[in-house]
């Protein structure tokens, strides 16, 4: 059995192809290398070069393996879902050129406003609606897996499928695998551990994030927007929140996990670009001490 250990380029703070307020694709790819991490995800379509032939160079020169592409949109909304699969006919063939690179991580949208925290969607879908979505996530899937991939869907804070409940209806009305984030789930009022337990059979990929619920508990009080919560460091580096790292490690153990561990710290906007390796630096450290080599 291998565990192994990655990083995403959200622990940098990239939330889109291109920002100013994000640093470089090329010191970010350095410091995810000087952190420690083994593998990378591609992150926003864009944001690291999206060409095989200058990818493979970028990343050879650091030693760093692509491990998953991520993609995102509105389910309940067929222009978005369009969108979604032309993203993926133009994503796929790029990781197929990179033999661990096995997983696109499909991401629903919020229903609050990023910035506002407002609520711009029902939180609640009607059963026609669920009906759509779990459709759309089964054809988005099923088009990533056309490419010999695999789709992984990522419950979301404040979406329509985050908390356990909203999952496990997921899970039974489709046959799509999990991307089990463990720092949306904690948010979303999960338990990672026991949830990964009853459901490692469809979880074949992990991001690893952690949450600090006492932060969560002043978001819910003050009404912040997530964003707003970001910048108050409601996600911090693994280690430094409620969950026991620990305990997850042993339940991956028990479970023969073998697969790719992702970090994942939500950091957008970064105060400063020399933040972010510091913090990585520190959850890796945090994740050996763990068990996680």
């Amino acid at each position: 059995m291998a565990i192994q250990v990655g990083i995403a380029p959200d622990s940098w703070g990239v939330w889109f192809p291109e920002h100013e307020k994000q640093p470089s694709w090329d010191r970010c790819l350095n410091e995810m290398a000087e952190a420690g991490y083994a593998g990378v995800e591609l992150g926003p379509w864009g944001y690291f070069p999206n060409t095989a032939p200058e990818l493979k160079q970028e990343l050879d020169k650091r030693n760093l393996i692509l491990v998953a592409g991520t993609v995102g949109g509105n389910f309940l909304d067929e222009a978005s879902v369009q969108d979604m699969m032309k993203t993926v006919d133009e994503m796929a063939p790029v990781l197929k050129n990179f033999a661990q690179a096995k997983y696109i991580v499909l991401l629903p949208p919020m229903y609050t406003d990023l910035e506002t925290g407002e609520i711009a969607m029902n939180p609640d879908l009607t059963d026609e609606e669920w009906k759509r979505y779990a459709g759309n996530v089964q054809r988005v899937a099923d088009h990533v897996a056309s490419y010999g991939l695999i789709g992984t869907f990522h419950p979301h804070v404040d979406s329509h499928i985050q908390t356990e409940a909203q999952i496990e209806r997921l899970l039974q009305d489709t046959d799509v695998v999990l991307c089990l984030d463990t720092g949306h789930h904690v948010y979303g009022g999960g338990e990672p551990v026991s949830f990964y337990k009853k459901h490692a059979d469809r979880i074949p990929y992990i991001h690893i994030k952690d949450c600090d619920l006492d932060v969560k508990a002043k978001m819910d009080k003050e009404h912040w927007s997530f964003a707003k919560a970001v910048t108050e460091n409601i996600m911090v580096e693994p280690g430094n929140g409620s969950i026991d790292f620990k305990k997850f490690y042993d339940a991956l153990v028990e479970k023969d996990y073998n697969g790719w561990c992702v970090v994942e710290q939500d950091l957008f906007p970064v105060k400063s670009f020399d933040i972010p390796l510091k913090l990585a630096k520190k959850g890796r450290e945090n994740l050996r001490a763990a068990g996680f080599r």
